[in-house]
């Protein structure tokens, strides 16, 4: 509902607690003010009970999610992959800001959960019409992308290390 009458009247003052929430959010941190409560405007709020998927791999990516309260489970199927639990300011499902692939894993609220959702048509229009607002965004978002690749890159070479040396490792067939 919020949405509604900051549309209707755009002078409406944002909420202090989620352009803190935001400023306090990676992909966000380097705003202004300003460009902070243009953010806000376009965001809504969902509240999700413990247990309920907030969406499913497979599923078209067309949103991203900040998490205002509550425990957020990150999770590849069919093995169930335990990947993260999410806390307040952190956000996820960000890669549909960039394209609409699906979902790689499945996002469920751990506990109950209020978040900040962010669709990418409203995300990419505001850009358009702020495009400096759009170019600090997706700056910092490419380089959230970008160290989370080094650590993927990282963790891979573990792994293969890891598998070389068992690979190596002599067996004993007495």
């Amino acid at each position: 509902m919020r949405g509604l009458w900051s549309n209707l009247f755009p002078g409406t003052p944002a909420r202090e607690d989620t352009r803190q929430l935001l400023k306090q959010t990676k992909i966000f941190s380097t705003l202004s003010r300003r460009q902070l409560d243009s953010v806000d405007r376009i965001l809504y709020k969902r509240f999700f009970e413990a247990g309920e998927a907030i969406f499913h791999q497979g599923d078209p990516g067309i949103g991203m999610y900040i998490i205002e309260a509550g425990v957020v489970l990150i999770v590849h199927l069919p093995a169930n992959h335990h990947l993260a639990d999410l806390q307040p300011g952190d956000f996820f499902g960000e890669i549909a800001l960039l394209n609409e692939t699906p979902r790689s894993a499945s996002a469920i609220a751990k506990t109950d959960s209020a978040l900040l959702c962010g669709s990418q048509p409203d995300l990419l229009g505001l850009f358009k019409r702020d495009p400096k607002l759009g170019v600090k965004v997706l700056t910092a978002l490419a380089q959230i992308t970008g160290q989370r690749v080094i650590q993927l890159d990282h963790d891979l070479l573990t792994l293969h290390q890891r598998l070389e040396r068992t690979d190596s490792t002599p067996t004993d067939h007495a």
